[in-house]
């Protein structure tokens, strides 16, 4: 096992490598931009469907307005994506543009989601009344849509990165004000885009009869069905835990791939529920409620195995400190206290407990009559509360999401005695080498002593010494304190990590440490990938273990900025997690 693991960590550069492609940032960045179109959407539509399955009908008006709202949110995710992915990857493309070119994020923004309407919707005329119209089909404006999305963002990026970079632009005289100089700069590159982009919606539709968005559908379904089998949803956990295990943030690597699928699956799934059927899909975007039950690695049970169960003091402890994050699906405190990350003992439950759980999904799904995830939740809800939402409430579904518990502490239980009995052993000899190390001292204090003479000599000057000292000692030490105090007075801190659920942790202990010290120091929490448009307001980024990889990247923005930039590791990040004073002398130590 030992032997897996130097393996595994022999290849994390090339790991982490792929988590830092400029492609999948975007995409992951994009659509994580874009999720309160998901969540705010998914509560109307709650609104409008839920009451009728405990018997209360609602007013028509009221259900017509929340599907309206519905509509006009989630039907046009596919546009807002484009322009969130183009953003994000213009920022990325920036990084590494000449001196003095830069795009305008704004502008590729806007193109993305021009270029994505080519792409993806179909515009035709029908009669009304006996009038023509010219009509939109809206299909392929919202999921179905998200590969046209993307392929937009980075024709559009690519685009912009040609001309600026060999200045292909219009350029006005100086005296014209920037802000319409930029303008006329951008015409060039956005019209070459939405050109591109045209002239391949004219071939695809010419030469295979469908839409671009359909097109990649149609060439997809394949890999999208045999995804969707036992062993495609296996290999997708399997490949999440893998990556978290080896301290890469596996879903930041795996799921942006497949999202698009996984929505389309759960905007089908409501469709057919809605119809009064059955949904049968089995990778939904809250799949991962399941495969990642209480966090990557299927934790949810695991601190009340420690709690219960171990002996040893570290994992009883780590067991009481992470019980409550883990219900929310924030298992940081548990994958870097124990640790599990990149712990021999834990890689085969780690990666099988999940892959266990989405298999008894889909044979619940498949055979038993539960439905597939309908409606969508946040992440962070519980995940026995989730599932029972989004299967519409079955009582099926809190079977299921017994047995899956079972399933994890099964796998799990064997795996952590093992570990335990290794720390009760360390325990134990730490415990000793202590005792040992007690003794030693008293057998020196209770040697003779020297004679009456001497030892008064002895003992009269170093106190003589400490109070000639002592007053420079009590005047230097609150002089170090303000200098210090000084530094980190005013600050605004800003923690970053994949979900912004790890870095509210730490987040909340610089606040609550500000309070106790009095200092004044204010502290926000936010995802990675969202921060490009706020980052400049603090003076201070600190980036959570999970996107510890990102470090490179985000130093040329903060450099650029004159922001510090710190990034602890695992264990020393969930330590001050807990420590909210020992945040603030952290800090403190990282700005000196």
């Amino acid at each position: 096992m030992d032997a897996i693991v130097k393996m595994l960590e022999k290849h994390q550069p090339f790991f982490e490598k792929i988590s830092r492609n400029i492609y999948l940032q975007a995409i992951k960045d994009g659509f994580l931009g874009c999720m309160p179109i998901v969540l705010t959407s998914s509560i109307f539509l709650l609104i409008a469907t839920l009451p009728g399955v405990v018997g209360i009908t609602l007013p028509q008006p009221l259900i017509d307005w929340c599907n309206k709202l519905y509509n006009f949110t989630m039907g046009v995710m596919g546009i807002m994506v484009a322009g969130t992915t183009a953003k994000n990857f213009t920022a990325s493309m920036n990084r590494r543009m000449p001196a003095g070119k830069v795009l305008n994020d704004g502008s590729t923004m806007v193109a993305a989601q021009c270029s994505m309407l080519l792409l993806a919707v179909t515009q035709f005329t029908t009669k009304f009344n006996g009038s023509e119209l010219s009509v939109f089909d809206c299909t392929s404006m919202g999921t179905r849509g998200l590969f046209s999305a993307y392929i937009a963002a980075f024709i559009t990026v690519w685009v912009y990165k040609f001309c600026v970079s060999r200045d292909l632009t219009i350029k006005l005289p100086k005296e014209v004000p920037g802000a319409i100089a930029q303008n006329f700069r951008d015409i060039i590159p956005f019209g070459g885009a939405v050109i591109i982009c045209g002239i391949i919606d004219v071939v695809v539709r010419n030469l295979m009869g469908v839409p671009f968005s359909e097109l990649l559908i149609k060439l997809l379904s394949p890999l999208f069905t045999a995804a969707e089998t036992y062993p495609g949803l296996i290999l997708i956990q399997a490949a999440t835990a893998f990556f978290w295990f080896i301290g890469v943030h596996g879903p930041s690597i795996v799921q942006p791939g497949i999202d698009p699928i996984r929505l389309a699956n759960q905007a089908e799934n409501l469709q057919v529920l809605l119809a009064g059927g059955h949904p049968a899909h089995s990778l939904t975007f809250n799949m991962s409620l399941v495969g990642e039950f209480g966090g990557t690695g299927a934790t949810f049970i695991v601190p009340l195995l420690l709690i219960l169960f171990m002996k040893s003091k570290q994992l009883k402890a780590v067991g009481k400190a992470s019980i409550v994050p883990v219900a929310f699906a924030v298992n940081e405190p548990l994958l870097f206290g124990a640790p599990m990350i990149l712990n021999p003992y834990m890689l085969i439950p780690f990666v099988a407990a999940g892959c266990v759980n989405v298999s008894v999904a889909k044979f619940f799904i498949d055979n038993v009559g539960m439905n597939g995830f309908s409606f969508v939740v946040p992440w962070a809800t519980p995940a026995p509360i989730g599932i029972f939402i989004t299967t519409n409430f079955q009582l099926i579904a809190l079977v299921f999401v017994a047995i899956i518990i079972l399933l994890d502490a099964i796998i799990y239980l064997p795996f952590l005695k093992a570990y335990d009995k290794l720390l009760c052993d360390q325990e134990a000899e730490r415990a000793a080498e202590l005792g040992l190390e007690s003794n030693a001292a008293a057998a020196i204090a209770a040697k003779p002593s020297a004679p009456a003479v001497e030892q008064a000599t002895a003992s009269v000057e170093p106190t003589a010494a400490a109070a000639d000292s002592k007053p420079v000692a009590d005047q230097s030490e609150p002089a170090a304190d303000a200098s210090a105090k000084k530094d980190v007075d005013g600050l605004k801190v800003l923690v970053l990590c994949a979900g912004a659920g790890t870095s509210a942790m730490l987040a909340n202990a610089i606040k609550e440490g500000a309070a106790q010290t009095g200092e004044n120091i204010a502290s926000s929490a936010g995802a990675y990938g969202q921060h490009t448009a706020i980052m400049d307001q603090y003076d201070v980024i600190v980036l959570a273990p999970q996107v510890r990889s990102y470090y490179n990247d985000m130093k040329a923005d903060t450099d650029r900025l004159g922001i510090k930039l710190l990034a602890p590791r695992g264990k020393e990040y969930i330590d001050l997690t807990r420590d909210p004073a020992g945040a603030i002398k952290w800090l403190r130590e990282n700005l000196d």
